[in-house]
């Protein structure tokens, strides 16, 4: 080889060593300026187009500033069905899927009408419609969760307060104080009062026409109802878990997945437990679910009221609603034990669960290992540069990707039968126990006519409450049992026991002798 050739081939190789290098600076520095671009689009998550305040319950002009969130949030409206909760054009009727729960609530609303829930988005308007409200008188207080009524309740208290009501004053602050006013001052009103009252709050966005008394509109839990207008942090708006939760610090309940309050204990249990002052940001991401999907009391003989007093286990719950009576009227007598409504076909007062998904789940391995309710049906994904919380609120099983296999590192097909095997197994010991609770209900009206006494039956109602409120208790938590699999079996097996205990206590009084009729004392 010649002395040009190795000259030509040395050229060769500088050029393309020199090209190499070229483009690997040219690449470096590309990176190096996409990674500067997105630490700058980090630092600015969001573009505030709107100003919105303390009465921006509707969630539009917060879709200005969060366009992300807010087009999840408006995907709530159209999630097709899954066996694991979601929504639906016409929500399906639980009471065809399951007949016997018109009989567990014979003498209630939920015998009329009864079906799967929807998303956030039609929270308001499922409930203006169904026939538990067109049908039966309803108290206000049902609209603690279905609306957006914080402003609402904010309006009245500053008005029993005498302070200036003015749609600027209203909007200035939270106001938590004229907020537990109100909040008291419509828990014993009618529903269609409450309502009439949402629609006269201003919601930031419709202005007042002259002469027109409809200053705004009522709009379903949205943006206002968990975040700080000014700052966007989590909050705790609602009153009825603010009180709830202070309760349930000052208990003796050990709640070791809530070390929040583990530490205000431990400094001494001062005052009030205030989530928004001393829970941590992960606690909230739960809190904020709690606020709503929870058991509690709301009809009109008092107060909304969260029983957790004595902890979150359904034996605390049952304790506390055991323990409590309704005001009287009359100063100087005892109230009427507490019930949520006399069984028609037996005659018992008995207690209604309502959905206590915070309950069941604190009982559950997640919440023990620190997940949080929005880090499965809220789960986090990256839109562009910046990490946000998906806003559509939806089943983890529809989003196993982001909402399981952050943590569970297996197949989505193995998730999904794990998740499958457990709600089965759950379905399954509800159907046992709804059949042990029917068999009870013809045994105790057996009884009755029959011909024993009241008396004769306090025992038997007495596990009925029981049987009953344990069945419901898991029914109607959303879950199916996967919140806390092993505490949902617990559960339906003492409805099981409990209904038996009172078939055989009815067996037991149709052997006995019947009661010998008292004499006359007329001679």
């Amino acid at each position: 080889m010649t002395t040009s050739d190795n000259r030509s081939r040395s050229l060769g190789w500088l050029a393309l060593l020199t090209g190499t290098v070229a483009a690997t600076t040219f690449g470096v520095v590309a990176i190096l300026v996409n990674i500067f671009e997105r630490k700058q689009e980090a630092r600015t998550p969001f573009v505030r187009v709107v100003e919105v305040d303390e009465v921006s319950t509707d969630p539009k002009p917060w879709g200005l500033n969060f366009p992300q969130q807010y087009e999840d949030y408006l995907k709530t409206v159209d999630d097709e069905y899954t066996d694991y909760g979601g929504n639906h054009a016409l929500p399906p009727s639980k009471l065809e899927e399951y007949p016997w729960l018109k009989r567990l609530f014979a003498g209630y609303a939920f015998s009329i009408e009864y079906r799967e829930a929807r998303g956030h988005a039609h929270m308001l308007a499922d409930q203006e419609v169904t026939r538990r409200v067109t049908e039966v008188q309803q108290a206000g207080a049902c609209l603690h969760c279905h609306a957006s009524i914080i402003p609402t309740y904010r309006r009245i208290g500053m008005e029993h307060l005498g302070q200036e009501v003015t749609a600027a004053k209203l909007a200035a602050s939270f106001n938590q104080e004229a907020v537990m006013a109100g909040f008291k001052a419509v828990s014993q009103r009618t529903y269609e009062e409450v309502h009439a009252e949402l629609e006269k709050t201003p919601d930031g966005v419709v202005e007042a026409a002259a002469g027109d008394p409809h200053l705004g509109n009522a709009h379903p839990v949205s943006c206002i109802d968990c975040h700080d207008p000014k700052t966007m942090a989590l909050r705790v708006t609602r009153p009825g878990f603010l009180v709830g939760i202070d309760k349930l610090a000052k208990s003796d309940d050990p709640v070791p997945h809530l070390p929040s309050i583990a530490k205000w204990r431990k400094a001494g249990s001062k005052g009030t437990y205030d989530p928004n002052t001393d829970a941590t940001r992960q606690e909230l991401r739960s809190f904020v679910c709690g606020q709503c999907h929870v058991e509690y009391y709301c009809a009109n003989k008092m107060t909304l009221t969260f029983p957790w007093s004595n902890g979150l286990k359904v034996e605390d719950l049952e304790a506390e609603w055991d323990s409590t009576t309704f005001p009287s009227e009359e100063a100087d007598e005892a109230g009427e034990p507490f019930y949520d409504y006399v069984h028609k076909e037996t005659g018992t007062k008995v207690y209604k669960a309502q959905h206590p998904e915070f309950e069941l789940w604190s009982q559950g391995i997640h919440a023990r290992a620190g997940v949080s309710c929005a880090d499965c049906h809220m789960p986090y994904e990256k839109v562009g540069a910046t990490k946000v919380s998906s806003h559509w609120v939806r089943s983890p099983m529809a989003n196993i990707n982001k909402a399981c296999q952050t943590c569970h590192k297996v197949s989505e097909q193995e998730i999904k039968d794990r998740v499958d095997l457990i709600q089965h197994r759950t379905s399954d010991l509800i159907d046992r126990a709804a059949a042990a609770v029917t068999e009870m209900f013809d045994a105790i009206i057996a009884a009755r006519e029959a011909g024993a006494s009241d008396e004769q039956l306090k025992p038997i109602r007495d596990l009925q409450r029981k049987a009953m409120w344990r069945l419901d208790f898991i029914a109607s938590e959303n879950s199916k049992g996967f919140h806390a699999s092993q505490e949902s079996a617990r559960i339906l097996a003492e409805s099981i026991d409990y209904s038996r205990q009172a078939i055989a206590g009815c067996y037991q009084l149709e052997s006995e002798p019947a009661a010998e009729p008292a004499e006359s004392d007329a001679s």
